[in-house]
């Protein structure tokens, strides 16, 4: 892969990235997890899908890599318990505690990147001011008080298309809502990022979640959830895309 890792242009400064080879290459990660989900005649779940496990050709075509923690599994089953697997960050919350990895934790993962690749951040950014340090409550903050654009990674100056940027935001968020039964389809993601589909209108305030220790997470214990507490008032439809 002659551009090597995604994480290597944003956050290592091996290139600037525009914005349309940004959106391109979210799209066909995107692409990647649709065909291992659904087009194969098995489920594959990749299990730690993040911008140092995506690899750049010439073209800075996107290619999904290292599959040493992926798990085939049958289409009408959809999970595997396992032991624990993946990379702080990425991880979804019912993951750490389960241990059981469906498409909806691949999603969250890439729910994950795709943020990463608008606001050119790591998911955890422990020297960033204290709101800023999780990625993800961060971004969900400004998209609650219509603020989103501050996120955007300063390095593309006012080089981006504003709809696209929000519209890859938004689908991030609905990625990583800590509910997984609220999390989209791939088939779903692709829609939204072709502009087939509108993005969901999602609660203002991220949902509370409960959080627990566990024999699984203890070194995660941040990151533990066993169940959401999300009002009626912060449910979206899962139906609208």
């Amino acid at each position: 892969m002659e551009n090597g890792s995604l994480d290597s242009h944003l956050f290592k400064a091996k290139s600037l990235l525009t914005w349309g080879t940004r959106y391109k290459i979210v799209c066909g990660l995107a692409a990647a997890l649709m065909y291992l989900h659904e087009e194969w005649e098995q489920c594959v779940l990749h299990r730690d899908i993040k911008s140092s496990n995506v690899m750049l050709d010439s073209n800075f075509n996107a290619k999904l890599g290292d599959f040493g923690l992926a798990k085939l599994v049958d289409h009408e089953k959809g999970s595997h318990t396992t032991l624990l697997a993946g990379t702080l960050g990425y991880m979804a919350p019912e993951c750490v505690v389960t241990g059981k990895a469906t498409k909806r934790s691949d999603i969250f993962s890439f729910g994950v990147v795709a943020l990463e690749i608008a606001c050119g951040r790591k998911p955890i950014e422990y020297l960033a001011p204290e709101k800023q340090i999780r990625l993800v409550q961060w971004v969900w903050e400004l998209y609650g008080t219509g603020t989103l654009l501050e996120a955007v990674d300063p390095h593309l100056g006012s080089d981006f298309e504003e709809e696209e940027i929000k519209r890859l935001m938004i689908l991030g968020l609905w990625c990583v809502h800590p509910d997984s039964d609220f999390r989209p389809s791939m088939r779903q993601a692709i829609q939204v990022l072709n502009s087939e589909a509108s993005v969901p209108v999602l609660p203002s305030k991220m949902p509370v979640a409960s959080y627990v220790s566990s024999p699984i997470s203890s070194s995660y214990s941040d990151a533990s959830i066993i169940r959401t507490q999300s009002s009626s008032s912060n449910k979206f439809d899962k139906g609208r895309s």
